[in-house]
């Protein structure tokens, strides 16, 4: 068992994954880089996804090895993997995912109180968050009165507040309207590289992977090559678009 190189905050290589004896990865290696947002592009049923959830540990891999932090998670029990998404990393899903007993703040703050962060600390950090996302009007309504794109922005601040090591974003603009999308996914990629965050962020949006410094292509669950994203000057401009 090969250990990765020390400045891959995350790793993986041979990944083998079977949805129902359909293939979904078939032999994909992948590094990511310490505070690099990289986009993984492909057609839906590319393999986007299942990869995501392999690197996330939501998923053991039939075959191959996740490292991360040069630390194997591809051997880590369920409660491990459980352990270190809590601990270490952050999802954002194609739909938000609240609880609906819980307020817009209550949501937002939940993984830093399963943490043990105390609840002043976590309530202060989810108001900030649904603040710079522009939902803070939605701190105290549950999701039933809220609009599917607010639900989402809460979900977002959900895996900001807590600020992740690795940050995994699974088409988390898909819900939102074209005129929202390019504040939230501002917000979003700004916000990484100012706390340092790693950023996965699975798309099939060209739009969405320019604001990436790396692009890894997947087709049929198989690495399609890499392209380079834009330099600084190309994602800023991406960034001013009118979405």
């Amino acid at each position: 068992m090969e250990a990765p190189p020390d400045n891959d905050v995350l790793w993986a290589r041979s990944l083998h994954y079977a949805h129902r004896g359909s293939p979904a990865l078939a032999g994909v290696s992948v590094e990511v880089r310490a505070g690099e947002i990289l986009a993984v592009t492909g057609p839906r049923g590319s393999g986007k996804t299942t990869l995501l959830r392999c690197l996330a540990g939501q998923l053991a891999p039939q075959s191959g090895e996740v490292w991360f932090n040069s630390a194997p998670v591809h051997t880590l029990s369920r409660m491990g993997r459980e352990r270190l998404r809590r601990d270490r990393f952050g999802w954002i899903d194609t739909e938000p995912h609240l609880v609906p007993e819980l307020t817009g703040w209550e949501n937002a703050a939940l993984p830093l109180l399963l943490r043990g962060t105390g609840h002043r600390a976590a309530k202060r950090a989810a108001l900030e968050w649904l603040e710079r996302l522009d939902v803070g009007d939605c701190a105290r309504k549950r999701p039933a009165k809220l609009l599917q794109a607010q639900r989402q922005r809460i979900a977002i601040a959900r895996a900001l507040a807590s600020e992740p090591s690795v940050l995994f974003a699974d088409e988390p603009s898909a819900p939102l309207h074209r005129a929202d999308r390019s504040h939230v996914l501002r917000t979003l990629t700004t916000a990484a590289r100012s706390h340092e965050i790693t950023v996965v962020l699975a798309t099939h949006d060209p739009e969405v992977a320019s604001l990436a410094d790396r692009t890894v292509a997947l087709l049929d669950g198989r690495r399609a090559g890499g392209i380079p994203a834009p330099d600084a000057e190309g994602r800023a401009a991406a960034c001013s678009l009118s979405v």
